[in-house]
């Protein structure tokens, strides 16, 4: 049982072209993910060999007002048909618009109204997934360091929305990183989610680099996920301590030798 594993482009090698990294990755048996393509040129990206693991399914919207809720539906079926064209396999979304740095673009409390009306929202995106034959799904995000303000940000937030949809168009892509930081007891969150689990991401804490430069024991993290049965995705979605390849093998070590 392997892991098949990827790492976010836009974090490593910040001095060279998006496509030389995206073969670069490719050439060390990593999966590529992305973050918002127009920032690329997709003709460059189709020629790096890549196969990309994630890409941000959106690019403006939010899941828990009707405006946003409709912004949000228009962006997800146009990024779509990119990620087909690229072979995207699954399509990242959050509790609302980001902005820079990471902010919220409107940030909002999730009242209960607004929970029923991100559940409509979801169904609605699960909808056209199924119309267009593609997956997306919804990430938890942190508070108290990157995304203060962000509403459904916590796992536990974004496992009760996905759990509840329960339909195999929304997965969830777990961040580790940001769970660590917001919530802790990563090994029982990552079993309490298995079931719905479309991707796991990682960064160590604090510093978002790569395993082994923080607090996460994440060679535990693999032993525990092997032990689940979990055989998915793991993205490194972190910046390099030092030289992205060094860092790109302490992550390959931490998620394949296991004993």
């Amino acid at each position: 049982m392997a892991f098949t594993l990827g790492a976010c482009a836009e974090m490593l090698w910040q001095d060279k072209p998006i496509e030389w990294r995206c073969t670069r990755l490719h050439e060390m048996g990593f999966q590529v993910g992305l973050w918002n393509w127009p920032d690329h040129d997709l003709e460059k990206l189709e020629r790096s060999g890549a196969a990309f693991s994630i890409m941000n399914g959106y690019l403006k919207g939010r899941l828990a007002d009707d405006e946003g809720a409709d912004m949000l539906l228009a962006s997800a079926r146009e990024t779509a048909e990119v990620g087909k064209r690229l072979g995207v396999a699954r399509l990242n979304l959050h509790g609302t618009g980001l902005g820079e740095g990471g902010r919220p673009v409107l940030a909002e409390v999730a009242t209960p109204r607004k929970w029923v009306k991100a559940l409509d929202t979801l169904n609605r995106i699960c909808d056209l997934a199924e119309e267009l034959d593609v997956i997306f799904t919804l990430e938890n995000l942190n508070l108290p360091v990157d995304h203060a303000g962000v509403p459904f940000a916590r796992a536990e937030e974004t496992l009760a929305l996905v759990s509840s949809i329960d339909r195999p168009q929304l997965r969830l892509n777990l961040d580790l990183y940001h769970a660590q930081i917001g919530e802790g007891n990563l090994i029982e969150l990552c079993r309490a989610c298995l079931p719905w689990i479309g991707e796991i991401q990682v960064a160590d804490v604090p510093g978002r680099c790569e395993p082994g430069t923080g607090e996460i024991n994440y060679a535990g993290v693999a032993r525990a996920l092997r032990a689940m049965g979990y055989d998915g995705p793991v993205g490194m979605e972190a910046f390099a301590s030092g030289d992205p390849e060094v860092a790109l093998e302490a992550f390959r070590n931490a998620f394949s030798n296991i004993t």
